[in-house]
């Protein structure tokens, strides 16, 4: 079988949960099929490290997509009925280069990588033969986006913290969840299949969809490299160390950081006054690079193996309040064994993970907060919790499970 991959960024090194979904599935496809990966890299140093992929598949970078200014992005939201996420990957460059990638040879499939890349399917759906057209779908976007608008909204009238910037931060979301809605449904109705990464996310889209051409590929883990034994030397848990990891410039982590660091960090500091919260993660957006300056928590910046810093964690937290899709963090801490506190919104997709069994549920400040206390606390329960974890991850949510399926499902 012949797939094209269209990436909206490059997949390698696989850092953060999209560039690791698009590798595992480009490695796994490409071990029993003929692929092509047709990706936009950043710039010139970001293509030449796909070159590694070479090994495995026919490798076509795009360099973009191109820069998008403010008033572009004005220009935009005023003059298109598109959502954001439909405009932001356009490029003339990348549609030459997919027309002749398509022009040279019949593919079987065209695989979409997020919803970012939607509109290529379009593209190839004019070739003959036409290929089967197949979106992996990250998030159900316009659930993500309504989420956002409500807790945006929320915060503003309880008069939380910036007013002003969270009633613009709402009114942004509530466009762009209107503007999704009308999106996701045309393209779910071009396609001939539909991966998505929880069941929640299945349900969402299928109403949009009015089909049920959908298969679950959930997010998966590497539970052979997110493993103790994998590290030459695993740092010992900091008694009162706390870790978020994840991409510091998305909009619903820089809400959990931001959330956390209010009362449920005030309340677990009055038990541990030496407490520290370390934010593992690339590209702080400035409202942390203020909280690390206020002393709220500690930046990590970008680590080329984040395992040693999340080890050092007594308890990895998962304030999510807004998002959607699965958490591949949960699933990495899970994996290196370490006790998680979450909210039910954090752990949201991976179906089998209880609370009291594998880790700590809460979703108030207060409750978020004594769960943390409880585990710094005892360290007994919270050892349990997190093999408990290990064992879950390590046989339902390893890639080796996850990806054989998917490419059966393509090859049908």
């Amino acid at each position: 079988m012949k797939i094209a991959i269209l990436a909206p960024y490059a997949p390698y090194p696989p850092h953060g949960g999209g560039t690791m979904r698009i590798y595992q599935i480009v490695r796994s496809l490409a071990a029993g099929h003929e692929v092509t990966l047709v990706s936009f890299a950043a710039d010139h140093a970001a293509a030449r490290s796909l070159a590694i992929l070479e090994a495995c598949c026919r490798v076509v970078p795009v360099i973009g997509p191109p820069p998008r200014s403010l008033a572009r992005r004005a220009a935009g939201l005023a003059f298109s009925l598109a959502p954001d996420m439909a405009l932001r990957n356009r490029s003339a460059s990348y549609r030459r280069a997919l027309d002749e990638v398509l022009a040279r040879e019949p593919f079987d499939v065209v695989l979409a990588e997020s919803i970012e890349m939607a509109g290529y399917l379009a593209q190839a759906a004019r070739r003959t033969p036409r290929p089967r057209l197949v979106l992996d779908q990250f998030n159900a976007e316009y659930v993500l986006q309504r989420r956002t608008a409500i807790n945006s909204l929320r915060t503003a009238l309880t008069g939380g913290r910036s007013r002003l910037r969270e009633l613009a931060g709402g009114a942004y979301s509530v466009l762009q969840w209107a503007r999704l809605v009308r999106y996701e449904r045309a393209v779910l109705a071009r396609c001939d299949l539909v991966a998505v990464v929880s069941a929640e996310d299945r349900a969402a889209l299928a109403r949009l969809a009015g089909h049920e051409r959908f298969t679950v590929v959930p997010n998966g883990v590497d539970a052979a490299y997110f493993s103790r034994t994998a590290l030459p030397v695993v740092p010992p848990a900091e008694p009162a160390t706390l870790v978020f990891s994840g991409t510091l410039d998305y909009r619903p982590n820089v809400d959990a950081l931001a959330w956390f660091c209010g009362e449920p960090f005030e309340r677990i500091r009055r038990q541990f006054p030496d407490v520290r919260l370390l934010a593992v993660g690339r590209r702080p957006a400035p409202a942390l690079t203020a909280l690390a300056r206020a002393g709220r928590l500690e930046l990590t910046g970008e680590l080329a193996d984040v395992r040693p810093a999340l080890c050092s964690a007594a308890v990895y937290v998962v304030p999510m309040r807004v998002g959607g899709g699965m958490r591949l963090k949960v699933l990495e801490a899970l994996s290196l064994e370490l006790p998680v506190v979450s909210t039910s919104l954090g752990i949201e997709g991976v179906a089998e993970l209880a609370h009291d069994v594998h880790c700590l549920v809460a979703d108030a400040a207060d409750t978020f907060a004594n769960a943390v206390i409880t585990l710094l606390h005892d360290r007994e329960r919270a050892m349990r919790l997190a093999r408990a974890g290990r064992t879950l991850v390590a046989e339902r949510y390893d890639w080796s499970a996850i990806m054989p399926a998917f490419a059966r499902q393509l090859a049908e």
